[in-house]
Order: structure tokens, then C-alpha cells, then sequence
């Protein structure tokens, strides 16, 4: 049977951008349209004729419009199959019509309990019914009804329609799988919040007693991903892959490309360290990425001295890197990155001057390739978590973003840290929580100048650490991820130079590595916190 003529369309959405132009266009064709309580009154208002749904069903909205479509004249109209004539002798029976159009979008669930002050019985008078119903119905009778979830697919559902007034059925597969992933994310949602509202059953059959986990790790998680793009290979040319974002997302996956060629999976995997570096400093900075950990970073009063100290760090490594800025690029710094010798393979910053923008695709031989990504705001908000695959399952963690205040740090050596000295670990101790475990880093005036990262030993780390940093480590500070499980690596930097270290504490021998110290003079402060990342 080919598609049948788009006769009525039934529409009752809480998103009503867009719904009026979109109603009139339909109406123009000859489409004649139903419509329920405050979709209806919208519509109505707009000038236009619908009919209401109570009308045509005989059964009066009730229960404060928690009922209004759940009527067989409503879902016999939807699910009819219009090549079966049983189907269509039992409409015209009952005095039912057929709708070849849904329109529908659901009660702001997510957007509703996303609010601090929500209360549960506001939460659970946004869980939609008939929406969702109807939706459903539409999407499983789409071999004869188009199903709209979204302002999104209005134009391209009138396009069809104002052109032979049928749909095709290539778009209607296309819709029905869109309005089942729109329900499916919805149930999900409403599953997520209700869990972390306490819904996880009595003792013994899967509850906690820790309210506080069961809403940030409920019994059952189901990830609501969609495809953003498809990437020309993975990790490597022989693995596949593709970005997916969060429903609602910002950060990263929802950066502006500004220039440069296609980003790859190794590039968003840097940018994400890269930013993720610069977003705890809080002066201008940048941070210079090299295979996931940082071979430059650096804070300054202007971000055009940042960049020059964070390149200059290790000018070898920086070669070819990517890079996270805090602030706004403005065309002091795009000269710093496009001295002559410099090659960038993407900066992710918040925005661009036109200036600097100017600068960076014209100037350098990498002009057309190197890829910049404008990202808006850097701020981390909401719930953070992260997800890991391993063998079967996956692991998930609240993601390591917050502060270490440092009225908990302690100075656990003779040896007080000047206050420039403090200021130093401060930095130090951003910076290395960003890099592989073991991690060492040494920085001078809030530059990086020597990293130690993924070694199997953390005096290994130190030694290499040192090593970067050459003459640089002399008068420096050096941080460390996690405690020193023996002196030996004090031994190290005190004969590099070392001035100062923070790291967070806990081992056996610490009053032996804080003797260490003393005998040298380096002031230590114990952090009380671990910052492993593996």
C-alpha cells in the first residue's frame, strides 16, 4: 500500500516553539487538526480552527487534566492499519477517524527536577501519561502515521507534506526510531530520579541506607547518548569510532570547530585534559597536552606570557600538541603561538578574538589544519561522573573536579614554605593531579618545567621529572599524585635543587621522608588527599 494522505494531525506538546507557524502550514494543505487542553487553547489563540479532543471523543477532560487523550476514539485513530479493512470497518463502526500525524512532545520532566527546590509530588505531576502513549502508538503504527517528537523535524515533515500531502515512509521509520529513543530517555529520567528519591525498595531487596549514594549511584543506570559524529578512526587507523553526547550537554562534545580539519579521537581526548587543567587555575592560563599528559602549563598576569612560558617548557614535546586556555585568545597570545618553529594541532579556549582568529589561520604554515574550538564556558555543573569500560561491565566514579582547600593542608617539616613558596605548590598541586600516575611535576613561577608520568615507580618519576626540568628545578617545588613510599626520591630533588614539595601523606615512612627534608631544608606540605589518575 503506498502512504496514505495526511487527512488530520493530532497535536498536543508542552514545547510549543515553533507549533503555530507549523499548525497554519498544515492547515494551508487542508489538514484538518485536534488538539487537547493547553495546546489547544495555544493554537486557538493563534487563529486558528482546531477542534478539541473532548469535543470529538464526548468524554470531558478530568482528575486537574491528568486525563484528556487516553480514549479508544484517540489511540483507534492512531493505531488503525489503514490496508486492513477489519481495522478500518471497526472505526467506521464506532465513529472513529484516523490520524495520519502525531505531534507530541512530553511534560518537562528533566528540566523540572533539574531545579534545587523541586519537591517530590511537583516531580511526579510532571511524569506524563498520555503523551507518552501517544507517542508510542504513532511510533508503532508508522507504517501509515508520522510521528513528530520535536520542533526540530517540523520543516522537514511540512516539506513532504506540502509537496504530495503524504509522508514517505523512509521519514516515517526515521521518526518512529526518534520518538522511541524520546520515550526511552524519558523513562529513564523519571527511573534516575525516583531511585535517588529514595524508591529503592525495603531492606534486603537492593536499597541503601545512604540516600546521598542512591542518588548519585542508583541500582540500575542506563546511559541516553546521541551520536554527534563520526570520526575517521579511533585510538588508532584500525579502530573505528564516533562521538556521542550527553542529552542537554555542553562542555567539550558541544565546542564550536572554528578552523581546521576534522577533530580526531586522540585530539578530543587531549582537548578534554588540556581544559580540564586550565579550569582549576585561576589566573589567565594555558596548558600544552602531549598524549594525554601535560608537557607545558603555565599562569601569568596576561595569557600571551602564559603561552609563551607553557610552550617554552618543553619546546621538543610541544611540538605538535594541543593546548586548553581559560580566557578569551586575544591576537598577543595568537602571536606567541605562531612563532616561527611552533606546530598546534587544535587550542580549545572559550572564544576567539577576531584578532587572534586572524592570526592563527593565516600566519602559520599549519594555518588550515590546526583546529580551534570555541567551548563558552568552562564551568563544570551539575552531577559529574565518570564511566570506564572494562571486561563486561563498567566502573563509575564521581569524577575528581573539586577543590582541595588548603586550610587543610599541613607543613609537616622544620621548614616553613614562604609565601611565594606556597603560592608555587598551589600551582604544583593543580597540575599534577592531571597527569598519569606516578606523577611528578616540578614548576618555577607557576610554569611546568618537568613532568614524570605512568612510571611503574615514582622515583622513576622524580628522575624523569628532573631530568625535563634541568638547571630550571633549582629553587623550584615538585608535587607528587600520591605519598613517597620511600626518601629516596627527597635524595633526588634536594640534589636537583628542590625547594619545596606538597604531596598528600599516608605512607609508613613519612617521618622518614619528612627527616629527609629537614636534613636538606626543604619545606614539605601533606595535602591529606590522593589525586591517582590511572
Amino acid at each position: 500500500m503506498s502512504s496514505p494522505p495526511v487527512k488530520r494531525a493530532l497535536i498536543s506538546v508542552s514545547d510549543k516553539q515553533q507549533l503555530a507557524d507549523f499548525a497554519r502550514e498544515l492547515v494551508a494543505c487542508g489538514i484538518e487538526i485536534y488538539s487537547s487542553g493547553g495546546t489547544c487553547a495555544h493554537l486557538r489563540q493563534a487563529g486558528l480552527d482546531v477542534r478539541e479532543v473532548s469535543e470529538y471523543t464526548g468524554f470531558p477532560e478530568m482528575l486537574e487534566g491528568r486525563l484528556k487523550t487516553l480514549h479508544p476514539k484517540i489511540h483507534g485513530g492512531i493505531l488503525a492499519r489503514h490496508d486492513m479493512a477489519s481495522d478500518m470497518t471497526s472505526l467506521a463502526e464506532h465513529g472513529i477517524v484516523t490520524f495520519e500525524l502525531v505531534v507530541v512532545n512530553l511534560y518537562p520532566f528533566q528540566q523540572t527536577v533539574a531545579r534545587p527546590e523541586v519537591t517530590l509530588d511537583e516531580a511526579i505531576e510532571n511524569i506524563d501519561i498520555g503523551g507518552p502513549t501517544m507517542v508510542r502508538s504513532a511510533a508503532k503504527n508508522h507504517a501509515h502515521v508520522a510521528i513528530v517528537t520535536s520542533p526540530e523535524q517540523y520543516s522537514e515533515v511540512l516539506a513532504e507534506i506540502q509537496l504530495t500531502r503524504r509522508t514517505t515512509p523512509e521519514l516515517r521509520r526515521r521518526l518512529a526510531l526518534a520518538a522511541f529513543e524520546h520515550t526511552a530517555r524519558y523513562d529513564r529520567a523519571i527511573a534516575d530520579f525516583l531511585s535517588g528519591a529514595g524508591y529503592g525498595g525495603p531492606a534486603g531487596e537492593g536499597a541503601d541506607d545512604d540516600a546521598a549514594l542512591v542518588r548519585d549511584f542508583p541500582r540500575s543506570l542506563q546511559l541516553s547518548l546521541q551520536r554527534t559524529a563520526v570520526l575517521r578512526y579511533g585510538e588508532n587507523p584500525h579502530q573505528r569510532g564516533a562521538v556521542y553526547a550527553e542529552t542537554g550537554s555542553g562542555g567539550l562534545v558541544a565546542a564550536r570547530q572554528l578552523n581546521g580539519k576534522e577533530l580526531s579521537y586522540n585530539n578530543l581526548l587531549d582537548l578534554d585534559s588540556a581544559l580540564a587543567i586550565v579550569r582549576g587555575l585561576p589566573g589567565p592560563a594555558v596548558s600544552v597536552i602531549k598524549h594525554n599528559n601535560p608537557c607545558g602549563a603555565a599562569t601569568a598576569d596576561n595569557l600571551a606570557e602564559a603561552a609563551r612560558r607553557a610552550m617554552d617548557a618543553d619546546p621538543l614535546s610541544a611540538f605538535g600538541a594541543v593546548l586548553g586556555i581559560n580566557r578569551k585568545v586575544d591576537a598577543a597570545t595568537a602571536d606567541v603561538l605562531t612563532a616561527p618553529g611552533t606546530f598546534i594541532e587544535a587550542i580549545a579556549a572559550p572564544a576567539f578574538e577576531e584578532a587572534a582568529l586572524d592570526i592563527l589561520t593565516t600566519r602559520p604554515k599549519w594555518k588550515v589544519n590546526v583546529r580551534l574550538l570555541a567551548t563558552g564556558s568552562l564551568a563544570v555543573t551539575g552531577g559529574y561522573r565518570e564511566l570506564r569500560r572494562i571486561s563486561g561491565g563498567y566502573l563509575c566514579q564521581d569524577a575528581d573536579v573539586g577543590s582541595d582547600p588548603e586550610s587543610e593542608w599541613q607543613v609537616v617539616t622544620a621548614r616553613q614554605p614562604s609565601p611565594r613558596e606556597r603560592d608555587e605548590l598551589s600551582f604544583a598541586w593543580a597540575v599534577v593531579r592531571h597527569v598519569k600516575s606516578n606523577a611528578i611535576v616540578v614548576t618555577h613561577e607557576g610554569a611546568l618545567c618537568g613532568t614524570g608520568a605512568g612510571q611503574m615507580s615514582r622515583v622513576d618519576s622524580v628522575e624523569i621529572a628532573l631530568r625535563k626540568a634541568g638547571e630550571q628545578a633549582k629553587g623550584a617545588v615538585l608535587g607528587s599524585d600520591a605519598f613517597f613510599p620511600f626518601p629516596d626520591s627527597i635524595d633526588l630533588a634536594a640534589a636537583a635543587g628542590i625547594r619545596a614539595i606538597i604531596q598528600p601523606g599516608g605512607s609508613k615512612k613519612d617521618d622518614e621522608v619528612i627527616a629527609a627534608c629537614d636534613r636538606y631544608s626543604i619545606a614539605m606540605v601533606f595535602t591529606g588527599r590522593r589525586h591517582f589518575k590511572h
